[in-house]
């Protein structure tokens, strides 16, 4: 077991917090900083480290401890190295700063999304390797850029590079949630994220006029529609304890655009919706749903995707399942809970 520093910290404790002052925020991430901490990384345990430039400026980390059989598959553990944007006003100390008060209690932006997760994977590593450990299969630790923008410019592009296809993935670990209780949650799949966004065009016209079929009255019906399923879905899993947030459709009106003045009744106005599809949900028939409520509203009313994700599939928690046998095998002294993950991650990409 490492020892702990100058001020009893544990060296893991420091790792994190380490990584956690370097600023990949988007939307202008500090990359260049991020792969150079896990190069040093990589160095300091004897891994193997491999970049990947799946877009300008955009770099995939693989840090690497070989296996004793190199024809088996492989492991893979994937993080990402973003973290969404922050509003210092609401926060209590320097997000960047990974203050760490009297309690133990660490402050920063990506604590739990996901740069512990990276750390884990590490340390996991060290003190294996450490133990003086040895596996039949190799391992794999993936530090992916730009998830957090929906992942187009990070695993998106590398799973349909050769340096990919070249790692044998038989099986993979991604992000997950934390839990405030003593339970250790498993997430075997998770909800299509679809970004909408509903524009609709009218009569314009000074705004002292009753003006008849306005963009806004024919927007003002679709929004009303989805907020009212919205509620529906919000109803459901409250009343039913059975349910998961991750089980249910969930969706939120992010953004509103439309007007050039006061007084000026505009012909076009937009509104963009967050949509997180459950797994069981029919797509096509939910998609046909969507325009139902579109063309319900009136003439000039559209929907176009931002992102559009369908390719989703269900991991086996099968006991028979021999991945799902020996990782669930590990857990079985644990009270672990199986559910689907209410956001979403990049192993979808995987499936593609």
């Amino acid at each position: 077991m490492a020892s702990k520093g100058r001020e009893g910290e544990h060296p893991s404790v420091t790792l994190f917090r380490q990584y956690l002052r370097i600023r990949t925020v988007q939307p202008e991430p500090d990359y260049g900083a991020a792969v150079t901490f896990l190069e040093e990384r990589a160095r300091q345990l004897g891994l193997g480290c491999q970049k990947v430039e799946v877009a300008p400026g955009r770099v995939v980390t693989v840090l690497t401890w070989p296996g004793t059989n190199p024809r088996l598959s492989s492991l893979l553990l994937n993080s990402h190295t973003d973290v969404v944007p922050v509003f210092k006003e609401h926060w209590s100390h320097d997000p960047f700063e990974a203050f760490k008060d009297a309690d133990g209690y660490i402050y920063g932006r990506g604590t739990q999304d996901m740069k512990c997760v990276s750390i884990q994977y590490l340390e996991a590593v060290r003190r294996l390797k450490d133990e003086g450990h040895h596996f039949p299969r190799t391992i794999h630790m993936t530090f992916v850029p730009d998830e957090e923008t929906g992942g187009h410019q990070g695993m998106e592009l590398f799973v349909k590079r050769p340096e990919f296809q070249a790692l044998r993935a038989g099986f993979a670990l991604d992000e997950g949630l934390a839990n405030p209780t003593d339970a250790f949650t498993v997430f075997y799949s998770e909800r299509s994220p679809w970004w909408v966004q509903v524009t609709s065009t009218g009569k314009p016209g000074h705004g002292s006029r009753f003006i008849e079929d306005t963009a806004a009255e024919k927007l003002h019906k679709v929004v009303s529609s989805i907020l009212a399923f919205r509620e529906k879905e919000r109803q459901r899993l409250q009343s039913n304890p059975q349910l998961k947030e991750g089980t249910v459709t969930s969706v939120n009106l992010t953004k509103i655009e439309g007007g050039v003045a006061y007084n000026v009744v505009p012909a076009t106005m937009s509104a963009s919706f967050d949509f997180r599809v459950a797994p069981d949900v029919d797509l096509k028939a939910f998609e046909e749903q969507l325009q139902g409520w579109c063309q319900a509203a009136g003439e000039g009313v559209t929907l176009e995707f931002a992102q559009k994700w369908t390719d989703f599939q269900v991991t086996s928690i099968d006991d028979s399942d021999p991945w799902w046998a020996a990782f669930s095998g590990v857990c079985k002294d644990m009270l672990s809970l199986q559910e689907p993950h209410s956001g979403a991650r990049d192993l979808p990409c995987f499936h593609r």
